[in-house]
Formats: C-alpha cells, sequence, structure tokens
C-alpha cells in the first residue's frame, strides 16, 4: 500500500518572510509558470506513478520553501561588503545571521542546515572579515581535495566581483566600491537567483557561485611574484579583496610550500595533510600558527567511527600546538542534518560548540518516491532485482533531458550499473560519453576530467558511490536515484539533495533492496519525517589509534610531566613509558623527547586502522600503468587472482596478486560475468568486560546482572532462580557480553556472475592469508539449562538450532547497523563457540552447518559442551567504540530484531528478515524465520515460542525514529 505524506504540515514554513524580496524567479507553488525543466520533473513523476503505482509504497512531497531574511551586519568591512553587493548579496539567512553572532562572540559553531542552505558562507563572512579586519589566518579542512578545489573557486569569484566593479566605476568616473559599504548594487544576472537575493552554490554555499568561465582545472604553477594565481591554488588579484587563499595538498608543488605557509591568509587541505604534512613541520608554519584565528570543518557529519576518531586526536595535536605559539583558535564545523552535531563536534576538539540548526534558506520543491521492486516468489519473499530498476528509472530521466545522479553501495554496483547505462546511452563511441562512473579508487587526474565534465553539463547521467555525496559542486541535476538505502537517513538526505540545487524542482527515487533495513524503510515511509534520528559517534581513545598521535604528538613537540592530551582520560604517562621503553622517547628531566628516525605521521592512516593500500596495475600488451587502488581491508575480497575488476565499466582480470608488495596486476577482458568473493569469519573470546541476563520485560541496563556459569546446567546459586538486582522474580534464559575477541576471517572462494541474467556460472578458489585483527564485540548466549531445554522440546536437533542463531544474526545485525550509524560493513557478524572451536555457516544446501578451524565439515562439535554464541563485532582492528553501544543497548536490539522479523510478509523467511532460504524452506514444520524468532525470543528472556508483539515493542524505533514514534513505543 502507497502512503502519500505532505511535508507541509509536518515541517511548518518559516515565519518572519521578507516583504519585498528583489526581483528574480518566483518560487514554484507561489502562481508562477512552470519553466520546461519544471515540466519534464513533474512529467517524469507522473509517469512512474502512472506506469509503476504498484511499486512505490510512499510519496513524500515537499513543496518550495521561501527565505528568511537578515541584514548584513553593520561592522561588516566595508570592502567585503562592497564584495558580496558585486555577486547581488545584499542580506543574509537568518542563520547565517546567527552564525556571524555567535562566532563575534568567541564560540565554537557548528552549523547543521540542509544540504543546498547557504552554510559556506556561514564560515566565509566571519573568516573573510578578520582576515581584513586584523590579518587573521584561518584554516579550512575539508575530507577531499575536490571540495577545497570548490571553496577556491568560490573565494575567487568574489576577488573577481569586486574587481570587475572597481574597473567599472573607474571607467565610468562614479564611485569606487571599496570606498563605501552603503552601496547598493542590482543583480544584472538571475540565472541563479533564489528569489531572496542570494546566489546559491552546487556545495551549499549561498552567497558565492562556481560556474564560471575560467578553468576549473587548478594548474599548480602560478606566479608570486605578480600576485596573482590560476583558480584552484590561490586566490589574490590587484584591485579586488587582497585575501590569499591557497589549496595545501598532495598536488602543491615543493617550491609553491613556502608562499603558502609565509603568505597565505587563508590554507585550504584536508585532515590527512595536517596530520602528514603541516602538524610534523609546525616550526615551518609557525608565521601561520601565531595568528591562526579560526578552524573550519566542512562535512562534519562524515567525522564518525575510524576517520573521525583519528581526526579528533589530530585536533588534539593542532590544538597543543596552538597553545605553543598562542593561538586560540575559533571552531567552524558545517554539517548535514545530524541528531548530535554539537556533541560529535565537542567530542571532536574537547570543547563546547553551539549548534545552529534552524535553516533560513528557501528550497526548491522536492517529491520524493518510496520503490519497493515486485516481489517475484512469495513463498521465499525475492523481489526483482533493485539493479535493474535503478537502471529503469535513470533511463527513464535521461531520456527525458533531465540530468539525474546514480548512487550505488559499492564500488562493484556503480561499474555494474553504469555498463547497463553506457549499453544503452553510449553505444557510440565516436560521440562523447553521456553516461560517468565516479568513485573512490580512480585516479586523481580522471577525478577531475570528470568532476570538470559533470560542472560543464557534457554528463547527462554520472554513477557514483558517497565519493558524490559531499558537497562537490556538480553542477545542476535534477533526479536523484538511490539503488539502496544508504545506512543513515543522513546519507539519505544528503544523496537526494544533489538533486534540486539552485533552488529547482527535484525528484528523489529510494530503490530497496532486499536487505532489512531497505525493507523496512520503505514499509515505513513516515521514518523520513521529523527530525534527524541519528547519532554519528567516535572513539578517540581507542587504544591503536590513540597510541598512533600520541606517537605523532611526541614527534612534534616534547611531553612534559602531568601534561594532558586533550580530553583524554587514558594513563598518558603510562603510554609515555611505553614509547621509551620501545626506543622511541628518552626522558630528561621533567620532559619527553622524540629520540627516533623515524617519521611516526607518515605510518599511520586516517581512514583505517590498518596501512597499506594496493595498487591496480593494468599489463595489457605489456605496458605496466597503474589504473586504481584499493584499501587494504579491501583487497581480500576485491582483488584476488581471478577476480574481474572494473573501471568505468571496463573489465580487467586479475592475473597475479602480490600481497607482500601490494600490486594487483590485471589485464583487460571482454568476460561477460563478475566476480563476487565467499568468505567466513571464526572468533575467540579473549577478555570479557561485562555481562548481563537477559530478562523478559526488562530494557537495557535496567536487566538483570547476574552472571551465571555457562559451565554447568545450574545457577551461581542453585537456591534461587529469582533476579537479586531487580527483584522481578524472573529468570535469566540467556546473557549478553561485551568484551575483546580475536577474529580470523578467511576468503576460500569466489562466484562468477554473469550479467543481466546474475546466475552463478561457476566458482574459483582463492588463495590468500587469514586476516586476523583483535577487535571488540558484544555476543549473546543461552543459559545452558534452557539451551538443552530448547534443543529438546523446540529446535528438535542442534542443527536447527544453530540455523536459528544464523537467521537471528541476520537481523541483529542490519538493526544493529542502525543503531549505531554505521553502515553494515563497519559491524560484522558471526555464530561460533566462542573458543574459536567451531564456527557455523549456512551451507549450499541453505541448512546451517558447523565446521572446524579449517573450514572442514563437522557432524558434532569438539568435545567439551555445546555453546553456541552469536557475535556482533566492530570490524576494524582494536574496535572504534561500536560494540560498547551496543551491549547497553542489548535488550532493544534484539526486540528490534523480533520486530523485523515477526512484521515481514514473507512464509518462512527472505532476505528481508532472515536472510535467503531455499525453496521448500518456508513449508518445514519450523521455517527459517520461525527458528530465527525462537532464539531471540529466548535472548528477549521469554520462552522459545514468545515472539508475539509484545516480544517487539520496540520495533526499530530508538535509533531512528522521531521523538513522536520513540514516545508511541
Amino acid at each position: 500500500m502507497s502512503a502519500v505524506f505532505d511535508d507541509s504540515s509536518a515541517r511548518p514554513g518559516p515565519s518572519g518572510l521578507d516583504p519585498a524580496p528583489p526581483a528574480g524567479p518566483a518560487v514554484v507553488g507561489e502562481g508562477a509558470s512552470t519553466t520546461p525543466q519544471e515540466d519534464r520533473v513533474h512529467r517524469l513523476l507522473g509517469g512512474l506513478k502512472r506506469k509503476y503505482g504498484a511499486r512505490i509504497t510512499g510519496e513524500l512531497a515537499m513543496p518550495a520553501q521561501a527565505a528568511r531574511f537578515a541584514e548584513l551586519p553593520e561592522g561588516l568591512h566595508p570592502r567585503l561588503r562592497a564584495a558580496l553587493a558585486a555577486r547581488g548579496l545584499t542580506r543574509l539567512y537568518a542563520h547565517q545571521r546567527e552564525a556571524w553572532e555567535r562566532v563575534q562572540a568567541g564560540e565554537h559553531l557548528v552549523v547543521a542546515t540542509p544540504t543546498a542552505s547557504g552554510k559556506t558562507l556561514c564560515y566565509n563572512l566571519p573568516v573573510l572579515d578578520a582576515v581584513l579586519s586584523r590579518q587573521a589566518k584561518a584554516l579550512y579542512l575539508f575530507p577531499t581535495k575536490a571540495l577545497a578545489q570548490d571553496q577556491v573557486a568560490e573565494l575567487s569569484e568574489l576577488n573577481q566581483a569586486l574587481a570587475g566593479m572597481e574597473r567599472a566605476a573607474q571607467q565610468s568616473g562614479g564611485i569606487s566600491p571599496s570606498g563605501s559599504g552603503s552601496q547598493s548594487i542590482a543583480r544584472s544576472d538571475a540565472r541563479s537567483d533564489d528569489g531572496g537575493g542570494q546566489r546559491r552554490k552546487g556545495g551549499g554555499g549561498a552567497g558565492f557561485d562556481s560556474d564560471t568561465d575560467s578553468d576549473p582545472d587548478p594548474d599548480p604553477d602560478f606566479d608570486l611574484d605578480s600576485d596573482r594565481c590560476r583558480q584552484g591554488d590561490c586566490v589574490t588579484r590587484r584591485g579586488s579583496l587582497g585575501i590569499k587563499a591557497f589549496t595545501f595538498d598532495g598536488d602543491t608543488p615543493g617550491d609553491a610550500r613556502k608562499a603558502v605557509r609565509t603568505r597565505g591568509d587563508i590554507v585550504l587541505s584536508n585532515p590527512d595533510m595536517l596530520h602528514q604534512a603541516i602538524l610534523p613541520h609546525h616550526t615551518k608554519w609557525a608565521q601561520f600558527f601565531e595568528s591562526l584565528q579560526f578552524v573550519v570543518v566542512d562535512e562534519l557529519h562524515g567525522y564518525r567511527g575510524v576517520f573521525g576518531s583519528h581526526v579528533a586526536n589530530v585536533f588534539r595535536r593542532l590544538l597543543r600546538i596552538c597553545r605553543f605559539y598562542g593561538a586560540k583558535p575559533v571552531f567552524i564545523f558545517a554539517s548535514a542534518t545530524i541528531a548530535n552535531p554539537a556533541e560529535l563536534a565537542g567530542r571532536l576538539i574537547g570543547e563546547r560548540v553551539h549548534a545552529v540548526t534552524d535553516s533560513g534558506a528557501p528550497r526548491g520543491e522536492r517529491q520524493l518516491l518510496l520503490w519497493n521492486p515486485l516481489v517475484i516468489d512469495p513463498d521465499l519473499g525475492i523481489r526483482a532485482s533493485a539493479r535493474s530498476q535503478t537502471t529503469r528509472i535513470a533511463r527513464a530521466a535521461t531520456r527525458q533531458g533531465l540530468k539525474n545522479i546514480v548512487f550505488a553501495r559499492s564500488r562493484l554496483m556503480v561499474e555494474v550499473i553504469t555498463k547497463y547505462l553506457k549499453d544503452v546511452f553510449d553505444r557510440d563511441p565516436r560521440r562523447p560519453p553521456r553516461v560517468l562512473a565516479y568513485r573512490g579508487g580512480y585516479l586523481p587526474s580522471e577525478r577531475r576530467s570528470g568532476e570538470r565534465a559533470l560542472r560543464a553539463g557534457r554528463v547527462d547521467c554520472v554513477v557514483s558511490t558517497s565519493a558524490l555525496e559531499l558537497g562537490v559542486d556538480i553542477g545542476a541535476l535534477d533526479v536523484a536515484v538511490l539503488n539502496g538505502y544508504p545506512g543513515t537517513i543522513a546519507a539519505t538526505w544528503q544523496r537526494l539533495g544533489r538533486a534540486g540545487r539552485r533552488n529547482r524542482p527535484s525528484l528523489g527515487v529510494l530503490v530497496a533492496t532486499s536487505d532489512p533495513l531497505d525493507q523496512y524503510m520503505v514499509r515505513h515511509p513516515e521514518f523520513f519525517l521529523g527530525s534527524s534520528p541519528e547519532h554519528a559517534r567516535i572513539h578517540p581513545d581507542q587504544l591503536l589509534i590513540l597510541m598512533d598521535h600520541v606517537r605523532c604528538a611526541a614527534f612534534e613537540l616534547p611531553f612534559r610531566d602531568g601534561e594532558g592530551f586533550g580530553d583524554c582520560t587514558e594513563d598518558l604517562g603510562e603510554m609515555l613509558g611505553y614509547l621509551r621503553d620501545e626506543g622511541l622517547l628518552q626522558r630528561q628531566g621533567p620532559q619527553w623527547f622524540w629520540v627516533a628516525d623515524s617519521y611516526p605521521a607518515n605510518a599511520v592512516s586516517l581512514r583505517s586502522v590498518a596501512e597499506g593500500n594496493f595498487v591496480v596495475i593494468d599489463t595489457t600488451d605489456g605496458k605496466q600503468t597503474i589504473i586504481a587502488e584499493v584499501d587494504y581491508s579491501g583487497a581480500p575480497g576485491t582483488v584476488y587472482e581471478g577476480a574481474i575488476y572494473m573501471v568505468q565499466s571496463q573489465p580487467y582480470q586479475v592475473e597475479k596478486l602480490d600481497w607482500t608488495g601490494r600490486k594487483a596486476y590485471v589485464t583487460k577482458t571482454r568476460a561477460d560475468y563478475y566476480t563476487d568473493a565467499i568468505d567466513y569469519t571464526k572468533l575467540k573470546i579473549l577478555a570479557e568486560f561485562d555481562r548481563r541476563g537477559m530478562v523478559a520485560g526488562q530494557r537495557g541496563a535496567a536487566a538483570d546482572r547476574r552472571h551465571f556459569d555457562t559451565d554447568t546446567d545450574t545457577d551461581t546459586d542453585p537456591g534461587s532462580d529469582s533476579d537479586s538486582e531487580t527483584g522481578s522474580g524472573a529468570e535469566a534464559t540467556a546473557a549478553v557480553a561485551h568484551g575483546e575477541v580475536h577474529l580470523v576471517r578467511r576468503y576460500p572462494g569466489y562466484k562468477k556472475i554473469r550479467y543481466y541474467s546474475h546466475d552463478n556460472i561457476g566458482y574459483g578458489n582463492i588463495d590468500l592469508p587469514d586476516q586476523e585483527m583483535h577487535t571488540t564485540a558484544v555476543w549473546w548466549q543461552l543459559h545452558p539449562r534452557v539451551l538443552a531445554q530448547a534443543v529438546a522440546a523446540t529446535f528438535g536437533s542442534r542443527e536447527r538450532l544453530v540455523e536459528g542463531f544464523l537467521g537471528a544474526a541476520y537481523a541483529l545485525h542490519h538493526v544493529a547497523a542502525l543503531r549505531a550509524m554505521a553502515e553494515v560493513q563497519d559491524l560484522g557478524r558471526a555464530v561460533g563457540d566462542g573458543q574459536g572451536r567451531w564456527f557455523a555457516t549456512v551451507g549450499a544446501d541453505g541448512r546451517g552447518q558447523l565446521r572446524g578451524p579449517d573450514n572442514q565439515p563437522l557432524d558434532e562439535p569438539p568435545a567439551g559442551g555445546f555453546e553456541p554464541t552469536l557475535f556482533l563485532y566492530d570490524n576494524y582492528p582494536g574496535g572504534v567504540g561500536l560494540s560498547a553501544p551496543l551491549f547497553d543497548a542489548a535488550a532493544v536490539l534484539v526486540a528490534d530484531a523480533l520486530a523485523l522479523v515477526r512484521d515481514c510478509a514473507c512464509t518462512g523467511g527472505c532476505p528481508a528478515c532472515v536472510g535467503p532460504i531455499l525453496p521448500g524452506d518456508e513449508q518445514r514444520v519450523l521455517p527459517p524465520n520461525a527458528l530465527a524468532l525462537s532464539v531471540l525470543a529466548l535472548f528477549a528472556g521469554g520462552a522459545a515460542g514468545d515472539h508475539g508483539d509484545g516480544a517487539g515493542s520496540e520495533a526499530l524505533v530508538a535509533a531512528g525514529s522521531s521523538p513522536q514514534r520513540r514516545s508511541d513505543a
């Protein structure tokens, strides 16, 4: 059943509208005549609804919204006021003025407003004013080089606008705009006017537009003597604002770096360069650090998990160096809408941060369709491929003349969808391509070329991973299609927001896969209403990450006895002593000095806990050309020998993998299939940090914490079955624990899957070393007596019980990813005995199987007891703080999983609840979904058959609902 929601009632429009907005294109919905582009969007929407109405489970209509304005600050520097006027900006949005006031008061700030709401001006305005007024310096940090290049283009436009006004004034004999800030300049170009006197940028800035006639490709060679640089490396012109803005990244030539350090007013870089190139050489940056007053951090919502934990430690090092030079910069963050922007920003810098969340920016009309492919096998719950539906929608949009973007969740899927679309639109190689793939792993030159083509409007359809989720200006797009739920609401809106910028109407389509979260989303359209439900989390004190940055900090400046490291709660003295014992530090009096020859920052990657990317080398026709790179963690499942690796839909076969040298050698192929690796995981419990029993009716930390002995059939206190802590009189049927585990992952082989039909046409073997790591996990176990009773009375055999554990693990894995605001791949799941003696997997017959340490099938578990354990683990060495919150919320996670499986419409189990099942399984006495429900009911503290509505009353709400829905639960 389709549900239609009109967001105008769910989100009231702003009050206090400007009574007389400047002339410009009218906002859709205000009685204005529609443009051809608007007609095409509505025509596509109507066609999809008429032809595929049965597949649309929800429709969200978000009407156009007018702007709320505020005046420019009175104390704004006159030249900056004139430059803004030259760009047609005579007022601010309300949230931009609020940001100005907060920064002027010296507060750290995070601006968390929707996509394309003018966040850029929130930080540019106070920074530029301070540079002009008091020679302040600022450091801008962007997660990607492309975003930094976008910002340089913005500043270049501002300089050009003022320079053009001054030349015009001199030629006409009029007043120079730099002499007065009171002159009002009427705009002459309304191409991107939003109806409110502001120009809109593709990256969310309200004050500038980076669509210029100048060369957008940065040239690293610039002439500093002439005080004029090419756009993309620095911004400064005689007769303009005179502000020098330089990019500083891996492409900046060595002979230009000194000029950046000594002459730059604004340095635009990224966290990796700050970590490896700026902080370790801070003495060369002394002049810059002494005057540093602002640090701007864009795309804050992306600083979570491993990356965010690393960056928090980089900021600890940055602030330590700033104190050394007597500077105390104000941090300004920009973020997409998440539930805890101020908390996340505060964790990153260890100080209080104020949040600006009420946007005053206008928006164009937006339509969102939730699209669920038709069920093609009702018994198994198998649906039509999301890939085919996504391709169909993108084809329709392209044929309507609408610029569109398709987001896929993996690099492989990007290449597959690109191939399907190129087969339709790029058959003639003599013509410029209309379809473009964009993802990580491509060479920088190829990505820059793609960005230029997108901005110039030469591409009709781009297929991307999350690489284009961030605010890179890729021109005006009309339609965004998501092939699968991205994993978070914030990421969903970021991707949908790539279409409809510059106040254009837009259409977004979320096409669900068979994954559990996808199916939950399209069955609950109301999930997209209200405030963001998601919390971004980091764990900067994770020991491996923290130790890496303590080493880096010691290299940069000596530590003193008693000195802290930001808000770190770990024993710094113990870590310094360890580094001394390792021969890296030497203590002299109260100070600890770095004495090793190594350069520690060079060995620490901010993007992972492991290090060492693989390069992909094309050896076709005897050449050796690097065509891509693959991160260490993804290499075993991507570039094994025999794998098909694709670049811009061109397939390459991996002929040789040099694991030690981190090189994969490939040749072009015309294979009509792609490959998918098979892996399995076994775990062994090393240390248990905490444990509690699971009692029916209890939630989270209030549950029974009584420790029962898993090695016997009786409770620790045989004379009492009551809950001694809660007094509930209930007995714990299961326990949940949190601790450290040792993980071994093996890739035994891969599948060959034919294009279009997706038939499995063969297998191949993978011969790679086992991947081992220590990490943290949360795990569930049944009480031994309950386990024995369940096997005898409910499941009938240990094999059926293992199948129930596997189905329960599948459901718990997906709801846990939602709760943790993590990608599904950030968490792992496994079923085993907890001692690494056996693990469980789904065999080729669709049944649960026990396998030994060497992957050999087992008829019975090894001697020593049958203790099945369900693990959810951090998929990074050492863990990144995901498992501890899951342990705290274990009872609600189980309730979520119960509801997910119980409410699924399939007969006996399907990919949307417990994973794929084989034909006929739904007719068993206990089909797979019933087995999983019985295990989850035991985890919840009930009986194996107790999985009614009450057991899952908190279904998928605590992490993903609006406050209203949470209270209803």
